[in-house]
């Protein structure tokens, strides 16, 4: 029997290079995990548990005086929904399926990153996933497996296979290609997922010469936005090699990131300024502030060169 061929979109041959970075919690999705803290009671003096949500607690994480982890369990137990489970069901799986059937069912708007989070997949472009969540990165990964089967339509998948096929015959001369299912394996193993409370992650972070040095002084509250750094390096660094190996600087590269968080808003946008920008200065960057929901898209707030992100 003979095999079909299938469709490989070759004008993906004249676009630039445009790479993503996307926070994942109320960013992508509103997801419904909860983080468990304990709030003081004004009228008591006494501390008592509460459930909070990531945007609340985004809010409120700086407020030490009113809020705290849990007496017994500490930081541990309060984002014990964030971690993977090895005795139970994925709750990050599980938060993801519910908060798409909410998008699709209209019940919930979509979240400020979700059509660019789609449209990047559709376009077939490499990203990263960077949260503070503490998932291996193969969880990560199936969520995105089942967002695209979720959230694309048979149509856009399609067009996504095309458009996977047309970048492996073009950067990597690829003629013979695999099941859909090889084809998407090899560009989602060309993406990044880091979770930045998650032990593989934090002992690259720690045996890292820098970063060690960094960590070595940092408080508490910012090891959270430093190890976010440490993340969006490595995939700026992943990305300059991937260009370089295929001979791809002859056009435009830019790479955006967003955040729903105005602290990691802050301090990318300051990382970037101060060393990637210096350090990668053929790259141009944007960051987006994506915590304000009356705002669709977010909100640009720096820039270092000149660039467009469609569906921002």
């Amino acid at each position: 029997m003979t095999k079909p061929i299938p469709y490989v979109n070759d004008e993906v041959r004249s676009r630039d290079f445009k790479y993503y970075i996307f926070d994942w919690d109320d960013n992508i999705l509103h997801m419904p995990t909860k983080i468990r803290m304990e709030h003081l009671d004004p009228e008591s003096g006494e501390w008592r548990p509460v459930e909070l949500s990531t945007s609340t607690f985004a809010l409120v994480r700086a407020d030490t005086a009113h809020y705290r982890p849990p007496a017994e369990g500490g930081w541990k137990e309060a984002f014990r929904n964030f971690a993977d489970s090895e005795d139970g069901p994925n709750r990050f799986l599980e938060d993801t399926k519910a908060a798409l059937d909410r998008v699709a069912s209209g019940r919930e708007k979509p979240s400020p990153s979700f059509n660019t989070f789609r449209k990047t997949l559709v376009d077939g472009r490499i990203f990263a996933i960077v949260t503070a969540r503490g998932h291996a990165p193969a969880t990560i990964e199936e969520a995105v497996r089942y967002f695209i089967a979720r959230a694309l339509t048979p149509d856009e998948r399609e067009t996504m296979m095309s458009n996977l096929r047309g970048y492996r015959r073009w950067l990597d001369r690829v003629e013979d290609f695999g099941t859909d299912g090889e084809e998407l394996d090899y560009y989602l193993g060309m993406c990044r997922y880091s979770a930045v409370t998650y032990g593989g992650f934090k002992d690259r972070m720690e045996s890292d010469p820098i970063y060690s040095e960094k960590l070595a002084t940092a408080t508490t509250a910012a090891r959270p936005e430093l190890a976010k750094e440490f993340a969006i390096r490595d995939f700026v660094e992943h990305v300059f090699h991937m260009l370089r190996r295929n001979g791809g600087f002859d056009r435009s590269v830019a790479i955006g990131f967003s955040d729903d968080d105005k602290g990691n808003v802050k301090c990318v946008s300051n990382y970037i300024r101060a060393e990637l920008s210096k350090r990668f200065d053929g790259i141009k960057f944007v960051v987006y502030d994506t915590s304000d929901r009356s705002l669709s898209k977010g909100r640009k707030v720096c820039v270092s060169g000149q660039m467009n992100l469609p569906g921002f």
